[in-house]
């Protein structure tokens, strides 16, 4: 599922190429659709937010679109914004294609469809001053780099991180993946922060030791920037609004990595690769010699 790298990038073009654009009409065959759609017509985009991995789309008139696109959804623009559209691979049976299930028309011949092959992604009209007061919003948790970001969730700060960690005996990966705790951490970066600070994904969050945490707090938000700089990572569905994918599954430290030798030296010099188990029923790849 698309991360807060990945859903920043998305964030980021959406507001490139839409701001500005009025909505003219929208054709909707898509059963997590909720709300009037109708009121979102005629009126202008003036700002795209995030707030985790959830998209705000907000209007002039008072109203706003949110959307998690969950594991498969896409957003793809194509208009006067966009002078070289690029289209995936990952975009199944193209645009409109047979996975395209909204189509908003947009003033100057722009169009903003959205795809979604396993249908598990989600959109509602809201009034734009309920957002954050939205029942899904309001359980996200403080989210790394904000400064850079500029999200409207509260900064995840080392002194918030470290209360975090006090509080449970839960195991420090799935706590990461608890977008109630944090927000906007997923599998990907969660397996790569751990290994960059040489900690073991099934230590109990509680057990970490000051220096830990302080260097976990770096390494989690050193992979997210990684991450960003890269476009996301484009391991399944994700791709941006342009059409073009990610890079971040070619340059990842740990993720993926099954029985691929860890590149420490101190593993190197014992053949330590990595290895995969299930921890909280997602796929959790680490290093047995330097992960404790």
């Amino acid at each position: 599922m698309p991360e807060l790298p990945e859903v920043e990038s998305i964030k980021v073009q959406l507001n490139k190429y839409l701001v500005g654009h009025k909505l003219a009409g929208s054709d909707i065959a898509y059963s997590n659709f909720q709300g009037d759609a109708n009121r979102l017509n005629g009126a202008k985009i003036y700002q795209v937010r995030r707030f985790g991995k959830v998209l705000s789309l907000d209007f002039d008139n008072g109203y706003s679109l949110l959307s998690h696109i969950k594991l498969t959804g896409q957003y793809l623009y194509r208009g006067p914004n966009l002078k070289k559209p690029k289209l995936s691979k990952k975009v199944l049976g193209g645009i409109p294609g047979k996975h395209t299930h909204i189509i908003f028309k947009l003033d100057n011949n722009g169009f903003l469809f959205y795809n979604d092959v396993r249908k598990f992604g989600w959109l509602k009209v809201i009034k734009t001053k309920d957002v954050e007061k939205d029942v899904f919003i309001k359980k996200l948790g403080p989210e790394p780099l904000t400064n850079i970001t500029k999200s409207p969730l509260k900064a995840l700060t080392p002194s918030i991180f470290k209360e975090i960690l006090s509080k449970t005996k839960r195991g420090i990966k799935v706590l990461l993946m608890d977008q109630t705790k944090i927000g906007g951490i997923g599998n990907i970066y969660a397996n790569d922060a751990l290994w960059l600070a040489r900690i073991h994904p099934e230590r109990s969050a509680n057990s970490l030791k000051v220096k830990e945490i302080k260097l976990l707090f770096k390494s989690i938000e050193e992979v997210l920037k990684h991450g960003l700089k890269q476009g996301g990572a484009s391991e399944l569905s994700y791709v941006t609004p342009d059409g073009s994918e990610g890079n971040y599954q070619n340059v990842s430290t740990a993720y993926g990595k099954v029985n691929v030798a860890c590149p420490r030296q101190e593993c190197q010099r014992i053949k330590a690769k990595f290895t995969k188990k299930m921890v909280g029923g997602r796929g959790t790849y680490y290093c047995k010699n330097c992960q404790k």
